[in-house]
């Protein structure tokens, strides 16, 4: 059958599946054990919406869509999850900054003198700015691993470069959130 005699409407294109969050290449898949989980509940949860779309009859066309979508995304977090490296984070130093530490920072000079801002250094998939979650791969992660325990490190947040004090670390697995009767 000649072109001419298809609709357009007929023709879909693939699906662009978002890819996950950036890791360098060559570098290793660092995560949290609640990292971990995060990502294995992802997985479920994305397999259940799998088997509702795949016995969805509605419209033969979108639900194609819809699996399709569907199988990359399932595709590229199965392969995050293959290559984690959970970071057994009561193993870490106490009084230096590595993967998994909640970090106080105090500014010295070079920003508000005074001014502090708490954080926790967590893998790529984990991260969350607002939920107080940087990325190890962030710039202002990799500025202050392996930093001491009060000891100063420059963070290239802009002109000029602020200074920082490691005011205090902890690497304290935070407990899951269970949810409450009311």
């Amino acid at each position: 059958m000649s072109r001419a005699f298809t609709k357009e409407d007929d023709v879909q294109a693939a699906p662009i599946v978002p890819p996950r969050a950036a890791l360098p290449p060559g570098t290793p898949n660092y995560v949290t054990p609640q990292g971990l989980a995060q990502l294995r509940a992802e997985h479920t949860a994305l397999e259940a919406e799998h088997t509702v779309a795949a016995a969805n009859h509605d419209n033969d066309t979108d639900r194609t869509h819809r699996l399709s979508l569907l199988n990359g995304r399932l595709a590229l977090l199965a392969e995050r999850i293959t290559s984690a490296k959970v970071i057994d984070l009561q193993g870490q130093p106490t009084k230096e900054v590595r993967f998994g530490a909640t970090v106080r920072l105090r500014t010295v000079s070079g920003g508000k003198v005074g001014f502090e801002r708490t954080f926790t250094i967590v893998g790529v998939d984990e991260a969350d700015v607002a939920a107080g979650k940087v990325g190890f791969v962030a710039p202002i992660a990799r500025a202050i691993i392996g930093v001491k325990l009060g000891k100063k490190a420059m963070l290239p947040l802009g002109p000029p470069p602020e200074v920082v004090e490691v005011v205090s670390i902890a690497y304290a697995e935070p407990a899951p959130s269970v949810p409450t009767a009311s």
